[in-house]
């Protein structure tokens, strides 16, 4: 559960455009429990289905929270279309999970006790570089894999200006 560091620098194996999305929720009303919770908790169950079907594209992801009401998760993708295909499949909890809060906006059910957001990036090649010392795979690099720096270049401008072969 604890992954060991990595001595030294490392950076991100990722090469190509790298997809991003990053999705959360704010709490607004800390007593409505039962407004918020089952969202949270759908959160996870979406994590977990995307863990159970590699095939799906999710590559990585770090749950991170930005203040006692904001929590939120950036996914690392393997492309924009498979982003894409989760999100719209019939037969995947995303789905689902949109239509009630659909149904209940649409009905004039939604209170406005949980706030939900989510921003999605496709960071083009030569517009993304990372840097990690004496840390175990994270981030970008959990996504794609960790290398040693040297790979990519000791300096950000380096790294930047990397090229894969593809």
């Amino acid at each position: 559960m604890f992954a060991k560091p990595v001595p030294g620098r490392t950076t991100a194996d990722a090469e190509g455009d790298v997809v991003v999305l990053l999705i959360g929720v704010r709490v607004n009303h800390f007593w409505a429990v039962h407004q918020w919770l089952p969202v949270m908790l759908s959160m996870f169950r979406m994590l977990g289905e995307l863990a159970r079907d590699s095939t799906r594209g999710l590559l990585g992801h770090v749950l991170l929270t930005a203040s006692p009401r904001t929590y939120y998760v950036v996914q690392y993708w393997e492309s924009k279309e498979k982003l894409y295909a989760y999100a719209s499949s019939p037969d995947m909890f995303h789905h689902k999970v949109w239509a009630i809060i659909n149904r209940k906006e649409k009905a004039g059910k939604v209170r406005g006790h949980v706030g939900l957001w989510h921003e999605s990036y496709v960071v083009p090649e030569g517009s993304y570089e990372a840097i990690y010392a004496d840390m175990p795979a994270f981030g970008l690099a959990a996504a794609h894999g960790q290398v040693p720096v040297e790979k990519r270049g000791r300096r950000a401008k380096d790294r930047f200006a990397y090229r894969s072969q593809t």
